[in-house]
Order: structure tokens, then C-alpha cells, then sequence
């Protein structure tokens, strides 16, 4: 498969999907989810790939967000089609991936970016990196898995306040809640991603899909709070804060949300 949007390096035992949008800040549309979506899959298959390491070309970002323009005249329906496929297709398929996958945040990562970095096994983030979840600032919610995965990682207390603040958060403070396991130089960061992929290598990738398998089951209820937030992110749609919210962001202005 031809790719536009990402571009893949092999350096076996390793794989370097790096998503290569700059001038839109490495932001997700739906042809680089289906594109990654593909990457994954066959890089999983791919016998002398042992680890994958997920990057952000450029300095900025690692994922700046989703394409709003994309989705801001969606309706009720077509937003829970939108995070239900989009979950399915990328987010759930790489946190169920055989093959760990590393994301080296190299820059922001903001709304669907985190959800991509949170879905990946663990996180080593660059110095300069800024993480959040600004959805409630469009009149939506998360929904790429982000509700569920973010109190997973640091808390249900921050978790709250991160996405109800919209706020963002920088390398140490992502470090000290747990959202990632290291903070590290930008120039430093892909080898220290190869040198904790080099590690894992060594290991039986057998042992090791078992593994993920094993913990991912811990965090699984009998009530399912992905389906949860898909029904919520597709109501959002059909309210006035989402029309006025991905207005204002499209025509560069603050939001002026009416409410109820």
C-alpha cells in the first residue's frame, strides 16, 4: 500500500511509523487513521518486527488533534459513527496489538494525538511535549477512547480536571501523573525509544502478546465504557455548543457556547 500521510522505517528488530503531516501538525483526518490503521496490521504480521515505535514528524507535534474540518457539520449519527469506527479501525486495534508499540511524543499531543498515544503500550515524551484533551472547548467530548483510557493511566481526580479544564499539561507533569514512563531530550528521544524496543526484542514476542492480552483484560467491566462515550461524542453533535464551538475554531475565534 502506497502511503501519503506516514511513512515507515524498518531497523530490525524495530519499525518506525512516523506520521507525516507538518504543515497540519501532524494532525489525524481519516485517511491517515486508515493508513495507520494498515501499517499496524501488516508490521504485526512482519516477523522480524518486534517493536514498533509511533513518532510525529517535526519538532512540533507528535499529533496535534483530530481534522476538525472534517467532522464539524456532523450529525448525531454520523458523530457516533465517526468515534465508533475510528476506535475500532486504530485506537482499540493498536492497545490489542500482538506487537507492543511505543509512542515517541515528540511535541504536542492534543486531543485524538493523546487518545493515539494512550491506546499505544507506553509513552516516552520529549521535554518540549504538551499533552491535553481540548474537546469540551468544541461543545464535545473525547472520543477516540479517552475518556476510559486517561483516568486508566494517571487517575480518575485528573482525569476530570484535565478534560474538564481542556487544559494542557506539560512532559514533567505527564511524567508525575503516569500518563508517560519517561521524559527525555527531543534529540535523544527516538534512540532512547530504540534502545527500550532493542530490550523488549530480546524477549519472547509469544510471552509478550500474552501479556498485553493479561492486562488489557484487568481493565476490562462488565459495563462498557467505550460504548459509553461513543453514544455521548455522538449526541454532542446534535448540540449547539458542538456547531458553535467547531464555528469558532474554524473562523479563528473564541467561542461564545449557549448552553443548555
Amino acid at each position: 500500500m502506497k502511503y501519503d500521510n506516514i511513512s515507515i522505517k524498518k531497523e530490525a528488530p524495530l519499525a518506525i511509523i512516523t506520521i507525516n503531516r507538518p504543515t497540519k501538525l501532524n494532525a489525524l483526518n481519516k485517511d491517515t487513521i486508515k493508513e495507520l490503521h494498515e501499517a499496524f496490521k501488516v508490521l504485526d504480521k512482519t516477523k522480524n518486527v518486534k517493536a514498533i515505535i509511533l513518532t510525529g514528524s517535526g519538532e512540533k507535534a507528535f499529533v496535534a488533534g483530530a481534522d476538525i474540518s472534517e467532522f464539524a457539520s456532523f450529525s448525531v449519527k454520523e458523530g457516533g459513527k465517526l468515534a465508533a469506527k475510528g476506535q475500532k479501525l486504530l485506537f482499540d486495534f493498536v492497545e490489542n496489538l500482538n506487537t507492543p508499540v511505543i509512542a515517541a511524543i515528540n511535541g504536542f499531543a492534543l486531543g485524538g494525538g493523546l487518545e493515539l498515544a494512550m491506546s499505544c503500550h507506553f509513552r516516552v515524551a520529549s521535554d518540549n511535549a504538551r499533552m491535553g484533551l481540548p474537546e469540551v472547548s468544541l461543545g464535545v467530548i473525547p472520543g477516540y477512547g479517552g475518556t476510559q483510557r486517561l483516568p486508566q493511566l494517571v487517575g480518575k481526580g485528573i482525569a476530570m480536571e484535565m478534560i474538564m479544564t481542556a487544559g494542557m499539561i506539560d512532559a514533567n507533569r505527564a511524567l508525575e501523573t503516569g500518563l508517560v514512563n519517561h521524559v527525555i531530550a527531543q534529540e535523544e528521544l527516538l534512540d532512547f525509544c530504540k534502545k527500550l524496543g532493542s530490550k523488549i526484542s530480546n524477549n519472547s514476542p509469544v510471552a509478550i502478546a500474552y501479556a498485553i492480552k493479561a492486562v488489557n483484560a484487568g481493565f476490562k467491566h462488565e459495563s462498557n465504557g467505550f460504548a459509553a462515550e461513543i453514544k455521548a461524542f455522538g449526541a454532542c453533535f446534535g448540540t449547539a455548543d458542538f456547531e458553535e464551538g467547531t464555528s469558532a475554531f474554524l473562523e479563528k475565534r473564541k467561542a461564545d457556547f449557549p448552553g443548555a
